[in-house]
């Protein structure tokens, strides 16, 4: 698989701009590491926005989603710093899922990634998911400019657990239910994956609810240890 690992937190938002600075200065020096440095997390990614909403989008990978709903997680999701109660006081418009990765292939990591939200008609999920990840997804990887793709499905439970730094927050926060993420060298060629995503759903009368679709661009990375 091209992710590390099965589990993936994955966060939207956009920021108040006199909380830029902060936010820049916090997510690079310490959050970053600090979730990295977690047992089972593996790599951490922020992106901002070429095209579409919310402003930002980080990704974190990790070994499963146990290690998400885990104890290590939590000790530090309920005991924010106080450079994060800052950081993130200046929040908004936060969409945020614990993940389970269903699917996972490419040949690496690409400077820029689209992300699409959505739901599908109840009582197609299952059998919806197999399609995309048997006949959809595989040729989309082989695609163009395309060097990543991943299928993900939040974990309700997961995703609901209230924490400290949930609540320093101190705005509501959507979770999304199911999320692809096409890694690719630019813009068009992400969109072109997405396009052809999207007409091999219509040949096969499949249909996705409440879409939301964009693209960003690659900012920092962070992996397990500073060299990785």
């Amino acid at each position: 698989m091209s992710l590390y690992g099965h589990g993936a937190v994955t966060i939207w938002h956009d920021l108040l701009p006199q909380g830029k600075d902060v936010f820049y200065a916090w997510h690079n020096h310490e959050h970053m590491p600090e979730r990295v440095g977690i047992p089972g997390f593996r790599r951490g990614r922020r992106y901002i926005a070429v095209t579409g909403t919310p402003e930002y989008f980080n990704l974190y990978e990790a070994d499963s989603p146990e290690v998400l709903s885990g104890q290590d997680y939590l000790n530090r999701l309920n005991a924010p710093t106080p450079w994060t109660r800052e950081a993130v006081q200046s929040f908004r418009n936060v969409t945020r899922a614990i993940c389970r990765v269903l699917y996972s292939a490419g040949v690496g990591q690409g400077g820029t990634m689209l992300t699409l939200r959505f739901d599908l008609p109840q009582g197609t999920a299952d059998a919806v998911a197999t399609l995309l990840r048997h006949q959809i997804l595989p040729p989309l990887a082989d695609a163009p400019g395309i060097v990543g793709v991943h299928l993900c499905r939040a974990d309700d439970s997961g995703s609901r657990i209230e924490t400290a730094e949930k609540k320093a927050r101190n705005q509501e926060t959507h979770i999304p239910n199911w999320i692809l993420l096409i890694e690719g060298i630019a813009p068009d060629a992400v969109q072109a994956a997405a396009d052809r995503f999207h007409m091999a759903l219509t040949d096969a009368d499949r249909t996705l609810d409440d879409v939301q679709q964009a693209i960003y661009r690659l900012e920092a990375q962070r992996c397990k240890h500073p060299w990785g």
